[in-house]
């Protein structure tokens, strides 16, 4: 800042101030800065997801065989239903409910 001739004070004067306006703290800087933001929002894969991939009423636990012996071809209506329970080659919790067509059938 440039010194304020034109009032009357001193450059030296004003700079005294300036110096010891800028060191001491303020009432309402301080409670901020002491509180700020507690901890992080966390936005994992799997957030929003408590109640939407939560198993019901007895049918905990794994799946039984007859889900992974279902056969699927070219063509057919699937409705994409996520269960929590296996992780792996889980979607994301958009698709949960939603209707797609199979459009590809690997052997693997």
């Amino acid at each position: 800042l440039k010194p304020n001739l034109a009032r009357g004070l001193p450059s030296r004067r004003l700079c005294q101030l300036l110096s010891r306006l800028a060191t001491a703290p303020s009432a309402a800087t301080a409670t901020t800065t002491t509180m700020g933001k507690l901890h992080t929002i966390s936005r994992g894969y799997r957030h929003g997801t408590r109640n939407k991939f939560a198993k019901k009423y007895r049918t905990k636990g794994m799946p039984g065989t007859s889900r992974y012996m279902a056969t699927f071809k070219r063509g057919d209506y699937v409705d994409i239903v996520v269960d929590s329970s296996v992780q792996s080659g889980m979607p994301f919790s958009f698709y949960h409910g939603r209707t797609g067509i199979v459009f590809n059938v690997n052997r693997n």
